[in-house]
């Protein structure tokens, strides 16, 4: 696992996108040999000018000022281990935002900062999940939004099509991420651990009314027959 950032590191990263009003999502690149491998943070604004960050990655100032001008990060949330790279450094220059982890985290993530909890409130069209059958190791978020719905995922959904260089390609491919939605190869081997509960967890979002899109930390936003693409995955798992 990569090293933890004290400082606040900027690595390549594009613009902040707006999903829907109140929904931003951005794409970073994390250096390796021969390219870089795509991570999306997501944030979405909450009541009381307040902002919850699915996922934290450092962005230029310019970016920054972009969602301090949607609301006051007041949660940073952690979906799993692997995604602490950058939380030390969040929570240095936010001291109050809560830091929120998968149950099954906690340890890891605590390396890194102390932890607030593993679920919180934020608000009537948030709302945190720890996602079942990965032994409580990840979180989603569903985002209620005018006209639909936003499920936000973490490393158990991939979509990443076109990494850049032959070194992000090749890692892409033989962890599975893509080159279309599908489970990453190495969730299935690493965390999925019942995979008929995934399976039940995937068609439930599959049903939730007003499904609009799902947004993955590694990949391209999936917003055409998203509950298509949940039902799928869902019988891949071969339950």
């Amino acid at each position: 696992m990569a090293k933890l950032h004290d400082e606040w590191t900027v690595l390549p990263h594009g613009q902040l996108r707006e999903l829907e009003h109140g929904l931003l999502t951005v794409v970073g690149q994390i250096p390796m040999p021969l390219g870089n491998f795509p991570r999306r943070m997501t944030v979405v604004s909450l009541p009381n000018d307040r902002t919850a960050i699915f996922s934290p990655i450092p962005l230029v100032e310019e970016e920054m000022q972009r969602i301090e001008e949607l609301g006051a990060p007041a949660f940073l949330i952690v979906p799993n281990p692997a995604h602490r790279l950058d939380v030390r450094a969040y929570r240095a220059r936010f001291p109050s935002a809560r830091v929120i982890t998968a149950p099954n985290a906690l340890d890891r993530v605590r390396e890194a900062v102390p932890v607030d909890g593993v679920n919180a409130d934020l608000g009537e069209d948030v709302e945190l999940v720890t996602v079942a059958g990965v032994g409580e190791s990840e979180l989603a978020m569903h985002v209620r939004h005018e006209g639909g719905v936003s499920l936000v995922t973490n490393d158990i959904i991939g979509n990443v099509g076109n990494p850049m260089g032959p070194g992000a390609w090749i890692m892409a491919r033989l962890m599975g991420f893509g080159p279309r939605p599908r489970i990453p190869r190495v969730a299935r081997r690493m965390f999925i651990k019942d995979p008929a509960a995934l399976a039940a967890q995937l068609q439930q979002w599959a049903s939730m009314p007003g499904l609009r899109r799902i947004v993955p930390s590694h990949g391209d936003v999936i917003d055409q027959q998203p509950a298509a693409v949940l039902l799928r995955l869902a019988k891949s798992l071969n339950v």
